[in-house]
């Protein structure tokens, strides 16, 4: 099966004050094993780190620069 990549934007949400929590769940929520979330963020995320973990999901974060978060979530296999 190919691996997908799906890559979500929420920093123009965050910036116009709308929660992108249930678009953000709505991504993962078809995600197979080795499928891969990219999602950019104006800060660190980590209160998604915990939901994403009990769904199955690792992670790795990269600051891009300043208000440009870069996170990469693995579906576990």
């Amino acid at each position: 099966m190919e691996q997908r990549i799906i890559e979500l934007d929420v920093r123009e949400e965050l910036k116009n004050k709308i929660e992108p929590f249930q678009k953000i769940m709505e991504a993962v929520k078809e995600l197979k094993n080795d499928d891969i979330f990219i999602l950019h963020a104006p800060f660190k995320p980590v209160p998604l780190f915990a939901v994403l973990k009990a769904k199955g999901f690792t992670h790795e974060e990269e600051e891009i620069e300043s208000k440009h978060w870069k996170v990469i979530f693995r579906k576990k296999s």
